[in-house]
């Protein structure tokens, strides 16, 4: 059995009225450099969105959550992010903005399988329980 390893994480929430203060979590980025592992899963509930800004622009807010997991993956179609390390990136993601896309504070565990453990922040964090 593998040994756990510690990863740190981020909420990453969509706040369509920065000044109103009200958000809802739209997906999970996490890192775990003793596995290498950089991952994001966007879930965007675009209802309960419009609930809090029926004036959102969906468009601009999804692109803009795509570009989330392009950069955890790296390379070319990240743009010049996409060259800088993994964890750069992940520090990259999660710092703090006064935009309508934002992470919470950064968080942490361990974990033996870093894509479960975002599996299951992504249930517990992210989708809404009915």
């Amino acid at each position: 059995m593998p040994t756990p390893s510690s990863y740190d994480y981020a909420i990453v929430r969509v706040v369509p009225r920065v000044e109103r203060e009200e958000f809802i979590n739209a997906g999970v980025i996490l890192s775990c450099p003793a596995q290498d592992f950089l991952g994001a899963r966007i879930e965007l509930d675009e209802r309960r969105l419009l609930a809090l800004d029926a004036n959102v622009d969906l468009e601009a807010v999804r692109a803009n959550l795509a570009s989330i997991p392009l950069v955890c993956a790296g390379g070319p179609a990240a743009g010049p992010i996409g060259k800088l390390s993994p964890r750069e990136r992940f520090h990259w993601l999660v710092a703090p903005r006064s935009t309508i896309i934002q992470t919470s504070p950064v968080h942490s565990g361990r974990c033996q399988d870093p894509a479960a453990a975002l599996d299951h922040l992504v249930q517990t964090m992210v989708k809404a329980r009915t």
